[in-house]
């Protein structure tokens, strides 16, 4: 799984060293203690159901996500959070692992992120992560950048 993840990064021109760890990085909370960070410098990816089709939205770990805000910026009439299998489905990842690349799926990336010099983001399971410059990553990925907390 880091192995295909590091393939796809290099493929979008970012540069990352993913991290195993023996910690569980599932939470926020988590991965925030494993790799020394703030919850602020965490990204989690979440997927959304919008209007029925599946989205990821990048987020700092020290806020909740509105999905009003999703459906604002998409645009759409109805977003919630996805149900595990519809993760594993749409992205081929499980909840806690998901990557913010990696399922070409359309990216929405919280305008906070912007404020670190550096992230951390899952890299594939819950025990992996890595560490990155959000711009770069927002830019690899073609985000869409928003403000997405509540």
């Amino acid at each position: 799984m880091r192995d295909r993840l590091a393939d796809r990064a290099r493929q979008l021109g970012l540069k990352v060293q993913v991290q195993r760890l023996a910690a569980s990085t599932r939470t926020v909370k988590d991965a925030a203690v494993a790799v020394g960070c703030e919850e602020a410098e965490i990204a989690k990816s979440i997927v959304f159901v919008a209007d029925g089709d599946p989205i990821v939205c990048v987020a700092s770990g020290r806020h909740r996500i509105d999905p009003d805000k999703i459906a604002d910026a998409l645009d759409v009439a109805a977003v919630r959070q996805a149900a595990p299998d519809e993760v594993r489905a749409a992205t081929g990842f499980a909840i806690g692992g998901v990557p913010p690349f990696g399922h070409d799926l359309p990216v929405l990336f919280d305008e906070s992120l912007l404020e670190h010099e550096r992230v951390w983001a899952a890299a594939g399971d819950p025990h992996s992560l890595f560490c990155v410059d959000p711009r770069e990553l927002c830019r690899c990925v073609e985000a869409r950048v928003v403000a997405v907390g509540e």
